[in-house]
């Protein structure tokens, strides 16, 4: 048995427990990380992140003439969220989240070498749920890398350095209590599977939420709204983000809830260059393609679009028998918006070339992103002609299920309200696109009312998508301190357990559940940062105002 010794333990070496752990350095801790990953991985997720991150009223939306307060973002995030009637803990670090978001946040990091792009984002602006009354995706100037690789910096940088330990290759499964009281951690290494303990007063739980799962996504689906799970079901979350700590919390009558809520996305694609089983990776749909059922229909009588309400796509697509969907587009639309999230396939923002990404988007479109991916990536198909497309898409599937007249009928139908003219415009869809070029952080990444069959845009291109796993909105439940809370006794009374903090995604992002059932973006790294510093500074006997 190997037994380490600190103040305070760590575990999990993602965004939040490197954030808690500057802080903690900061009142003098010593401090170990637990981390299960390599050194080289060192970071979690985050770094692979796009960097977007919801803050309400900051200088950036001020610059921008965007009239934003906390007020308003109360207002829409609760209209999104649709709590349930009996949460409490999640409602009230909605609050407390959106009060701390920009002194805490925004400001902070800006006071640590953090810059922003810009423009900032427009995400879930909602459908028929009100989401975003105004833009408040800000995304970091080099991306989720930027942001991560800076704040293990600022880590190693840091006066107190000395105080901290770095462990990694060790997997963490139990957390030891004595009469409500924590003791420390037990687990075992990756490569030899020898027993380790790490003695602390205080634990904290920065481990991710499940959804790195697939089987643990499938077991917590929520049925109600989605029926049954996809077949198939892309990774785009962390492969260790699996729920040992949430198991572990459980075991000491630690509270587990909501876990069926998940914020999992519509437009998965496999990742040509996997470093997991199923590796998927995020698409920013393209708001002129078509989106289409398993069948080849259009979705409707609300067409999909993007940048509206995540969940309400989702929702739609597993409705259907066969729970994967297409997306019909030219190249022409491809090189104005095709994206995919991400630091990994966005190069200009993450080495920060700002005028070659201004010209890129403006100018050129991202050829070698398009390129790549119709050459290398398995659900992307080309053709010349519709019928070719729809021969393809069903070779690719092997299932037949894509009907031709279901796939002509939805193209001349949207290209025949185009060629009518912009006056004459019915489409949903393409009122929508109308909505979003008003606001020019879309105008130049949107076309222009682009049809799909155009000799001058070809060749066509298919997208097979698929339901891809990524956040849990719930998890371990906690106070406003980010202190764990026991389950409910029989008269509904909870008590913190001494010394057990749980941040980040493995508490929902803030006790349990802040989302509810939506999430207005950017709230993920948002939310590892502010539960993060609200932890530290409970733990130091005071509270962020």
């Amino acid at each position: 048995m190997v037994n380490y010794q600190s103040d305070v333990v760590i575990v999990g070496g993602g965004l939040a427990g490197i954030i808690a752990a500057i802080e903690l350095l900061s009142q003098n801790k010593k401090v170990t990380i637990i981390d299960r990953d390599t050194e080289a991985n060192f970071g979690g997720l985050a770094k692979w992140s796009f960097g977007g991150m919801f803050f309400a009223n900051s200088k950036l939306q001020r610059q921008r003439g965007i009239k934003d307060s906390v007020d308003l973002a109360m207002q829409d995030w609760f209209s999104y969220a649709e709590f349930e009637k009996n949460e409490s803990w999640g409602k009230k670090w909605a609050e407390q989240y959106i009060h701390l978001s920009t002194p805490h946040g925004y400001d902070w990091l800006m006071k640590k070498g953090i810059s922003f792009f810009p423009v900032v984002n427009w995400a879930e602006r909602g459908l028929f749920v009100p989401g975003n009354s105004v833009p408040r995706f800000h995304i970091v100037w080099g991306t989720g890398w930027e942001l991560t690789y800076k704040m293990i910096a600022t880590l190693k940088s840091h006066p107190k350095f000395d105080n901290l330990r770095l462990i990694f290759d060790h997997r963490v499964n139990e957390v030891i209590s004595e009469n409500n009281t924590i003791k420390g951690v037990r687990g075992t290494t990756e490569k030899d599977q020898l027993p380790f303990e790490a003695k602390a007063e205080i634990v904290i739980v920065a481990t991710g939420g499940i959804n790195g799962s697939i089987e643990r996504v499938r077991a917590n689906w929520d049925k109600k709204a989605f029926g049954e799970p996809p077949k198939t079901i892309l990774n785009g979350a962390h492969p260790f983000a699996i729920g040992d700590l949430h198991d572990a919390t459980d075991a000491i009558n630690g509270n587990v809830v909501n876990l069926e809520k998940q914020w999992n996305y519509a437009a998965g694609i496999r990742h040509h260059k996997p470093r997991k089983k199923d590796h998927g990776l995020s698409l920013v749909p393209c708001k002129s393609a078509l989106w289409l059922n398993y069948q080849g229909k259009r979705f409707g009588p609300t067409p999909l679009v993007t940048s509206f309400d995540g969940r309400y796509l989702v929702e739609q697509i597993c409705q259907e028998p066969v729970k994967y969907s297409w997306q019909v587009l030219n190249y022409k639309i491809a090189l104005k918006e095709f994206a995919i999230s991400g630091s990994e396939s966005n190069e200009l923002v993450r080495e920060k070339k700002f005028l070659q990404f201004i010209y890129q988007t403006l100018v050129t479109g991202n050829k070698k992103l398009v390129n790549e991916v119709i050459e290398h990536c398995e659900d992307v198909i080309i053709a010349d002609t519709v019928e070719e497309l729809v021969r393809k898409m069903n070779d690719l599937t092997g299932e037949g299920h894509v009907q031709l007249n279901n796939v002509q009928d939805a193209i001349s139908k949207y290209d025949g309200q185009i060629d009518r003219g912009v006056a004459y415009h019915n489409d949903p869809q393409l009122r929508l696109i109308t909505h979003a070029r008003q606001y020019r952080g879309d105008k130049s990444r949107t076309c222009k009312y682009q049809k799909i069959v155009d000799n001058k845009a070809m060749p066509l291109i298919a997208i097979r998508e698929f339901v891809l796993s990524r956040k849990s909105l719930g998890g371990i439940q906690t106070n406003l301190k980010g202190e764990v809370l026991t389950k409910p006794n029989l008269q509904g009374q909870q008590q913190a357990i001494n010394g057990l903090y749980a941040i980040g995604e493995a508490a929902g992002f803030g006790g349990g559940g802040m989302h509810g059932k939506r999430s207005l973006e950017g709230t993920f790294l948002g939310g590892c940062l502010i539960t993060a510093r609200v932890a530290a500074a409970a733990i130091n006997g005071k509270t962020l105002s």
